[in-house]
Parts: structure tokens; C-alpha cells; sequence
């Protein structure tokens, strides 16, 4: 499962900086955070060329940077996704992820909790450079009686907003040793990012970027991949289908069940028998077509309200992108101008012309 930071954190960032030389509350100090540790992950990245120059690079990190760069000159000259100085650089942080989101959500509801911010807006989410400060808000909150997920973020898009070859994005060890077909599918994601972007729309954002790396996926795959790495990537893609699937039914279900008429009394007993469904559904699938993968069982150990209310609708509106991919001759500049005038769009004429699709999975 690819949980990714949403791509608002240029922004958070910027305002960060400017609030950060006020002092005081605990918005500016989270804000401050936020810099910092950006800042960070700046400091940590050198050039992959630097990397590979470097006798005590290791074998298995040297060929995931080529790797890397071959799909980065790939995005450029078959995508024509931005040719910058982001993925050209690396960065080892030495801990799982990038940044450690919170969400949370009432016990009986999949409604986020949500944070409010300047320029940014309020997000369903909150997320710290440090796992115990995450934790530490969590504890917090589980005190109000709330659920509460704290999850790890291997990659987020500054959109090429910022200045200098500095703050390009870096490839980080978080993701660098994903299955080939995923490494390249979230750097055309990221990079997707960079050509479009529609102020508060995030389902517009996400969906286009998703679309880009669905796209780009397919044609690496299909052109550069060898037999090995497609077989990989087919195993990685299905195991999490089945999880979006099975995810997406559950929570159905749930949102139902919390609308609906019944008592709490009833709500809570109809909460247990539908975790312990999707548990036991998840135990079959690791059974069965999974082969023992265990890459899920904390997610399901662990799985509440909140979990599962993060499990957003970013997939909707893919079909209408890549209709309009089509409609534009598969041609990918033709495609990225039509998605910008788009953008440049209110979100209601947005909708109309990319339809809503909302039978698809979340991400």
C-alpha cells in the first residue's frame, strides 16, 4: 500500500518559514517543524552521480540509482514530464519515512479530524518530520476518545515551486527499493505534479497524477522492463487490487452502517462483525492467492475508523483523464496543456467535462 504526503507541503512549507519568525502558539511551532525538517531532507541529498563516484556506495544501492536515472531520462523523453533537477539527487534519512502522518475519526463515523492552516486550508491530516511528535499527538487524541492512525509517508511533491536546484525533490531510501514498476510509477506521479496543479482540488490533482503514472507505468513496463521485473511488478500490482477491493467494501459498508438508523448499541456490534469479516477475508487472500505476503498484517492488525477513513477516493476521476489522454491522441503534450487549462478552471466545469467515475477504489 502507497501512502503518499499530499503535495500541499510546498506550501505549508513557505508559510512555515514566514510564521515560524513569529513565535508563540503551537501552529507556528508545528509550522516550524515542518520547515526544519524539510530543510532536512534537503541537507541529506547529494547528487546521484556523487553516489555512484563513491567506492563505499553499495552494489545493490548503486544499481537502484541507475535504475532510477534511467527512469527519470525516461519521464522527460517519453512523457515529457519536467526535465529539472528533481530525482537527480539522493538522500538516505535513515529512519522508514519521510514524514509520519495523524488522522483520526470518531468511533462510530469515517469522517476525518481536520486541520486548519494560512494559505493552505484545513487538510484531514497532520503530519511531523518526527515519529515520536506524531505519537505524542496521537496519545493526545486517543485521550479525546478518538481513533487514531498514525502512518508512514515515503515521498511528497514541493510541485517544483521552490527555488534552486536545493529544493528539487530527492530520491529518498524510502522508496529507492520499491518493486521497478512502482519505483518508476511514483517518480511519473510526483513529477505529474509539477505540470498541473488546481488550488484545493485534490482529488483533481491526485486523479491526474495517478493517471500520468498509470500511463507511464504501463509504457515502462511494457518498453524497458525485462521479463523478471514485470512478473514482480504483476504480483506487487494484484496483491494490492485485492486490498483496495476488499478496503473499499469494508468501509462501504461501515459508512452505511454509521449513517444509518440504528442504535450506537447496534453500530458498535455491527462495527465488530464487519472488522472481523474484513480481517478474516484478509487472512484468506494471505492464505490463498498471497502466498503467506505478510505486507499487510499491521495495517489490518491495526485498522479503524481512522485508517480506514484515510483511504480517499484519489482514484475518480481517472477514467476521465485517460479518456482525455485519448481524446488528445495519446499525445502527452497535448494531454498536460488541455489538464492545465482545466485546472485554470472552476472545480464544477471540471467535473463536468472529466465526469465522475466514483466507482473506482481508493489509492
Amino acid at each position: 500500500m502507497l501512502l503518499r504526503a499530499r503535495s500541499w507541503w510546498f506550501t505549508l512549507v513557505a508559510v512555515g518559514a514566514a510564521l515560524a519568525l513569529l513565535g508563540g502558539c503551537g501552529s507556528v511551532a508545528y509550522l516550524s517543524q515542518s520547515v526544519q525538517g524539510h530543510l532536512g531532507v534537503m541537507r541529506a541529498a547529494k547528487p546521484v552521480d556523487d553516489w555512484l563516484a563513491d567506492a563505499g556506495t553499495p552494489a545493490v544501492l548503486r544499481e537502484r540509482l541507475l535504475l532510477s536515472q534511467r527512469i527519470r531520462d525516461f519521464a522527460v523523453q517519453e512523457l515529457g514530464l519536467p526535465d529539472n533537477a528533481s530525482y537527480r539527487r539522493y538522500a538516505d534519512l535513515g529512519r522508514p519515512a519521510v514524514v509520519w502522518n495523524v488522522v483520526a475519526a470518531p468511533e462510530l463515523s469515517l469522517r476525518l479530524k481536520t486541520w486548519c492552516f494560512p494559505v493552505v486550508g484545513c487538510v484531514g491530516y497532520r503530519g511531523y518530520f518526527d515519529r515520536g511528535a506524531a505519537d505524542a499527538l496521537a496519545a493526545e487524541l486517543l485521550s479525546q476518545g478518538q481513533e487514531v492512525s498514525v502512518y508512514g509517508v515515503p515521498a511528497y511533491s514541493t510541485l517544483g515551486k521552490l527555488p534552486g536546484d536545493f529544493f528539487a525533490d530527492p530520491l529518498l531510501n524510502t522508496f529507492i527499493g520499491y518493486p521497478e514498476g512502482e519505483l518508476a510509477r511514483l517518480i511519473f506521479h510526483e513529477l505529474a505534479h509539477q505540470v498541473a496543479y488546481a488550488k484545493d482540488d485534490t482529488e483533481f490533482n491526485e486523479s491526474f497524477a495517478t493517471a500520468v503514472e498509470r500511463l507511464g507505468g504501463e509504457r515502462w513496463l511494457a518498453q524497458r522492463a525485462d521479463v523478471s521485473a514485470r512478473e514482480e511488478y504483476e504480483r506487487y500490482d494484484a496483491r494490492r487490487r485485492d486490498f483496495r477491493t476488499l478496503v473499499l467494501a469494508t468501509r462501504t459498508q461501515l459508512d452505511a452502517l454509521y449513517r444509518g438508523p440504528g442504535s450506537e448499541a447496534d453500530k458498535r456490534a455491527g462495527k465488530a462483525t464487519l472488522m472481523a469479516q474484513m480481517r478474516a477475508e484478509h487472512a484468506r487472500l494471505k492464505a490463498g492467492p498471497w502466498a503467506g505476503y505478510g505486507g499487510y498484517d499491521a495495517w489490518f492488525a491495526r485498522a479503524n475508523n481512522a485508517s480506514l477513513g484515510v483511504q480517499s477516493a484519489y482514484n475518480a476521476l481517472v477514467p476521465g483523464f485517460e479518456a482525455l489522454f485519448a481524446a488528445e491522441g495519446r499525445d502527452f503534450a497535448r494531454f498536460y496543456a488541455e489538464v492545465r487549462r482545466l485546472a485554470s478552471l472552476p472545480q464544477a466545469e471540471r467535473r463536468a467535462t472529466l465526469g465522475a467515475g466514483r466507482q473506482l477504489p481508493p489509492p
